[in-house]
């Protein structure tokens, strides 16, 4: 009875060992998914993009007036000029609410009734509104686990034939998801498995992470002592250097080439959950730059120079307005003009549009608050500013501060904004280094000659797939072996009793 007690043990543990091999195979695969379709979500590109153009013509308050529609006695941190149901309006955000009042007549608008929740979801996503089936959303589903989106709730979710769903916050009136069949489908096979990313786990934010973090860390245990043994079971000076035949040798040749691949992708994935404790927090000194580029926010009073409409009229039909943000500029009052494909305008209150800011003002901005060690333009990627999709700016500013960190900083001098940074901490360098840089082996030149970074990519993954699928099938055979073993000797135990 004891020998079939150890033998069953050993039996689970095996199978255990065969689902673990399943798991980061599908990791494998689900990452290669991941390399082409993201998690849907609804980002400030996919907003403008289905934005209407802002009519000069239909704007007719000006944002001093509808501040005070408002009625509010705080200050706003930020304003902006948009569209919402076919009408322009603003935007005033302070702290972490956000006011709406229409441009052309004055109206607040505070409620989001189910009628307007309705257009707003058809005219996103282009479908007759009479189609669609409603569905009010009070607890997480699969799309709106994230953060963020639990704190818009109630939701009403817009569905139609085609499967195309659109998720419209009751508090904001916003649309803060959106996904169709093929990006639920694509989901389905990459960022969800990859991240474990399953409604009944992810609801529970600290269970989820600690799932993550230990499948993770055994992930990287389990590959680096199957690196250990491959190493130490190969040797070149025998006349047979890999002492195995068929899938074991199979996954031996494998495991030389891409146990190493397998080992730091497992230990950069748990990197990413933030396992050990690192000093987090952007540096004051990043806030005091940004701020000293803005500046102080200058009263509503001085946009009057240029009113609204004026600054739309004057950059006429070449560009069409999606948004008009009332920015500043060292304390000077400026508007930020957006068109559909996120180019930008510089509206001076007075003088002509700019496509961008002048560098020489902004670095003596710069000069102002922090020591410039080197300063220059960039039109390419660098190791600490890039994007494989080339979606963020370029050309942009590059400066290097004189401080002990060693900061850089990228500013796009079409918005005077900062849009990347780096500094030499340890966090930074965890961050950028054994985290981005093993798990999506993201540098520059790779990057800026695609499909190099595909090419390298895919062939890493494919090598890693075929390294857990051989650990599957010998672990499968293993079991197998083992269980036809033991009911064997259940058999012959039943024939001596």
């Amino acid at each position: 009875m004891l020998i079939l007690v150890k033998k069953t043990a050993i039996l689970c543990h095996r199978w255990m060992g065969v689902a673990f091999c399943l798991l980061f195979a599908w990791w494998f695969v689900s990452g290669i998914f991941m390399m082409y379709w993201d998690y849907p979500s609804v980002s400030d590109a996919d907003r403008l993009e289905r934005a209407p153009f802002l009519d000069p013509a239909q704007v007719k308050i000006s944002a001093a007036d509808a501040w005070a529609k408002a009625d509010s006695d705080q200050t706003p941190n930020s304003i902006r000029l948009a569209s919402f149901d076919g009408r322009p309006a603003y935007y005033f955000r302070t702290g972490r609410s956000e006011a709406m009042v229409y441009a052309d007549t004055g109206e607040q608008q505070d409620l989001f009734p189910s009628g307007l929740n309705l257009r707003t979801a058809a005219a996103w996503s282009g479908q007759p509104a009479g189609a669609a089936t409603v569905d009010e959303v009070t607890r997480p589903d699969q799309w709106t686990l994230e953060g963020g989106l639990r704190n818009l709730r109630p939701l009403w979710k817009y569905s139609w034939p085609n499967g195309d769903q659109v998720y419209v916050s009751e508090n904001t009136g916003e649309v803060v998801q959106f996904t169709t069949r093929s990006s639920r489908f694509f989901a389905h096979l990459g960022p969800i498995p990859h991240w474990l990313y399953y409604t009944p786990l992810r609801k529970n934010g600290p269970l989820w992470s600690k799932v993550v973090i230990w499948l993770s860390g055994i992930a990287t245990i389990a590959a680096l002592m199957g690196l250990v043994v491959g190493l130490m079971m190969y040797s070149p000076s025998r006349r047979v250097s890999i002492p195995y035949t068929g899938q074991k040798r199979l996954h031996h040749i494998l495991g030389l080439f891409f146990g190493i691949v397998a080992c730091t992708w497992a230990f950069s994935g748990m990197l990413s959950m933030e396992p050990f404790p690192l000093s987090s927090g952007r540096p004051q000194q990043g806030r005091s730059i940004a701020a000293a580029l803005r500046g102080k926010r200058p009263p509503l009073s001085q946009y009057a120079m240029k009113p609204p409409q004026e600054a739309l009229a004057q950059l006429g039909p070449a560009f069409q307005v999606k948004q008009l943000e009332f920015s500043s500029f060292a304390s000077e009052p400026v508007y930020l003009a957006t068109g559909a494909r996120g180019e930008t305008r510089v509206i001076r209150m007075r003088g002509e549009p700019l496509e961008s800011f002048n560098t020489g003002r902004i670095l003596n901005v710069l000069n102002s608050v922090a020591r410039v060690a080197e300063a220059r333009l960039i039109t390419q990627y660098d190791a600490y500013y890039l994007d494989r999709n080339r979606q963020r700016p370029l050309p942009v500013l590059f400066v290097q501060l004189n401080d002990e960190a060693h900061s850089r900083y990228y500013i796009d001098p079409k918005t005077a904004q900062v849009v990347g940074s780096y500094r030499a901490s340890t966090e930074s360098w965890v961050n950028r280094w054994l985290y981005h840089g093993l798990h999506s082996v993201n540098f520059p030149w790779l990057y800026n000659y695609r499909p190099a970074w595909d090419i390298v990519v895919l062939t890493l993954m494919l090598g890693g797939t075929s390294l857990c699928v051989t650990s599957v099938i010998i672990g499968f055979q293993l079991v197998r072996r083992k269980l036809i073993g033991r009911r064997a000797m259940e058999a012959s135990l039943l024939k001596t009793r």
